[in-house]
């Protein structure tokens, strides 16, 4: 009797916290929304008469671009590290993820400083040809070096998704169409390619969601784009009716390549053939000029995605060593551990209850309101951050309360939108766990007297421990990368790496703005060096 009690309370609790939890993650989205009902038609169409047309254009022409880069660099680089041996694949096959570390507004910086007039390019060249080059015709346009920049931070995601779909294709359909003389051409583009459609779709989906959500640098470029109509809008002009409008139309965008890449998630699944997987796959062994091919490929686009902007922040923290100021690395460095501990804390467990409500429930309204709570992950940073002011200033209208003072421009404020922004991070990462769990495991423990909680405690935590290890990483590599979020919401005076790297390079000062892109690229790529050697390394 005393179980059943404390079951049907815990029920109740677990219930009514995951409800709560997922209105308030998505409030703020119905706030941007609902703030636009009523906006007048004039001031719509001078908004949109003046406006939307460079942003459609910018967005689209830049959108498509990085789509296609990123489609030929993800999946030739997967193919390469998953069907051939050559030499280096086994550094390439984890290298190469290493372009995740490196922030598109970093990399911006660095192509702008080294095509710059009289910049790195120019005396490379100087010093090779013997003719008088100009100091300008190396310098970049600034969408194409959005398109670059972009094109080589993001196509890790198609390669990533694209090699776990090739390193699990069965190996049968491979023999088969070597059967039927095939070439290596003829199964790749026949067999290949069309098994792992479903996992490009969503790597280039996410791929699409993050060029629209890019805020960093597209405005260190000056193109005009909704991310930077926002920004200026609210924080420039103080408009937040303009700022709420173009942040409808950038969720409508996004809303829709996140529904595209949830519904190519749901057809993504890989199917071995009765001891296929026990078999190991058989690479094929390249000599001569395909092994130079290969390894040439893969070591360009390693070096250019991430040797090239690191060792460029190297030199020059090298040679401009009147920028390193040790106390404040010091401070930006508690900054950052003290937004990842109290951030990732608070996701983590918030997830871990709603994953366990929806375990123990088996509600399909539970299961419903979840699914809409973790939609933060697709909305732009610099949307939630609009979002999350809107939000508060309609709280402190409705019931007459000082809210703002507290959420805005305040620690608690950027914590709640890292929460929004992150939060489907540990709920996919706990989900993962909790659906390799058999059933029967609980309600065996329910047979032998075990509480819900006791179940919660002595047999799932086990399961996630190293779970909640993989969402902490994940969860800091963007908090250290994140530059909307942070900008917008944090205390007045309150840097982290990612802000005093914008506000150099702002101000025209790349050569300072290398130190604190230094300590980003260097944290992050320790915790893709963790996540790989403890969680993503395979033996295929």
């Amino acid at each position: 009797m005393k179980i059943f009690l404390q079951n049907s309370w815990l029920d109740k609790s677990i219930f009514l916290i995951t409800i709560s939890l997922s209105i308030i993650l998505l409030a703020p989205f119905f706030i941007v929304i609902s703030s636009n009902v009523e906006i007048q038609t004039d001031y719509l169409n001078f908004i949109s008469g003046n406006i939307l047309q460079d942003y459609l254009y910018n967005y689209a022409f830049i959108l498509i671009s990085v789509i296609l880069i990123c489609f030929f660099l993800g999946i030739t680089s997967s193919y390469l590290v998953s069907f051939y041996e050559f030499t280096g694949v086994n550094f390439f096959k984890y290298s190469l993820l290493l372009s995740f570390a490196i922030p598109s507004y970093i990399y911006g910086y660095t192509l702008s400083a080294f095509f710059e007039s009289y910049g790195v390019a120019y005396s490379i060249f100087s010093s090779i040809s013997q003719q008088s080059i100009s100091p300008t015709i190396y310098k970049l346009g600034p969408i194409t070096g959005s398109i670059i920049s972009l094109s080589l931070t993001l196509f890790g995601y198609v390669f990533l998704l694209t090699r776990a779909s090739f390193i699990n294709q069965s190996r049968n359909m491979l023999e088969v169409g070597k059967s039927l003389g095939f070439s290596n051409f003829d199964n790749f583009y026949k067999i290949i390619l069309p098994s792992a459609r479903p996992a490009i779709f969503v790597g280039l989906s996410l791929v699409a969601m993050e060029t629209l959500a890019d805020f960093g640098t597209v405005s260190f470029f000056g193109i005009s784009t909704f991310t930077t109509g926002i920004y200026n809008s609210w924080f420039i002009f103080d408009d937040l009716q303009a700022a709420n409008f173009l942040s409808l139309f950038l969720l409508i965008f996004i809303l829709i390549f996140f529904i595209f890449e949830s519904f190519s998630r749901k057809k993504v699944k890989f199917h071995n053939v009765a001891n296929n997987e026990n078999k190991k796959k058989i690479k094929i062994k390249l000599s001569g000029f395909k092994n130079f091919t290969a390894f040439s490929f893969c070591f360009f686009l390693f070096g250019i995605s991430f040797l090239f902007p690191l060792s460029m922040m190297l030199s020059w923290t090298v040679s401009f060593p009147n920028y390193f100021n040790l106390s404040q690395i010091i401070q930006l460095n508690l900054n950052s551990l003290k937004l990842i501990v109290i951030s990732t804390i608070i996701i983590i467990f918030l997830s871990l209850i709603t994953n366990f409500g929806e375990r123990i429930l088996k509600s399909n309204f539970l299961a419903f309101c979840s699914s809409l709570s973790i939609s933060g992950y697709a909305i732009p940073g610099i949307v939630v951050s609009v979002a999350v002011i809107g939000f508060f200033t309609s709280l402190d209208n409705l019931f007459e309360i000082n809210t703002k003072s507290y959420f805005i421009g305040s620690l608690s404020g950027l914590v709640f939108g890292y929460c929004i922004r992150f939060y489907s991070i540990s709920f996919n990462t706990i989900k993962t766990v909790y659906l390799k769990i058999n059933n029967s495991i609980d309600e065996s423990a329910y047979l032998l007297g075990f509480s819900k909680l006791k179940v919660l405690k002595s047999i799932h935590l086990p399961f996630l421990q190293k779970n909640f290890i993989f969402a902490f990483i994940l969860i800091s590599i963007e908090i250290i990368k994140e530059l909307p979020i942070t900008l917008i919401l944090r205390p007045f005076n309150f840097d982290t790496f990612a802000t005093n790297a914008f506000n150099m390079a702002s101000n025209d000062l790349i050569e300072a703005a290398a130190i604190p892109s230094i300590f980003i690229i260097f944290w992050s790529s320790l915790l893709i060096v963790i996540s790989i050697k403890f969680f993503l390394i395979d033996k295929k």
